[in-house]
């Protein structure tokens, strides 16, 4: 019973976070995801890693393959 109330209390919290930063989100989310990618693009480059849109795809695939899994 301990359980579900730790439960609860995590997702309640998680519920509240993710309100609060929509309401008190600095950027229009496609701000956001602009950055993102040029960071992510920058991060790539200094590092010399090169990856194919296939094969981020099939970690993609890869990773929600896991997820479910799990579940």
């Amino acid at each position: 019973m301990k359980g579900y109330g730790y439960f609860g209390a995590f997702i309640g919290g998680a519920l509240v976070g993710a309100a609060l930063g929509l309401i008190l989100a600095p950027e229009k989310g496609s701000d956001t995801r602009e950055k993102l990618s040029d960071a992510t693009r920058d991060f790539l480059k200094k590092h010399n890693i090169k990856l194919k849109r296939e094969d981020v795809e099939e970690l993609v695939d890869n990773l929600e393959d896991a997820a479910s899994e799990e579940e």
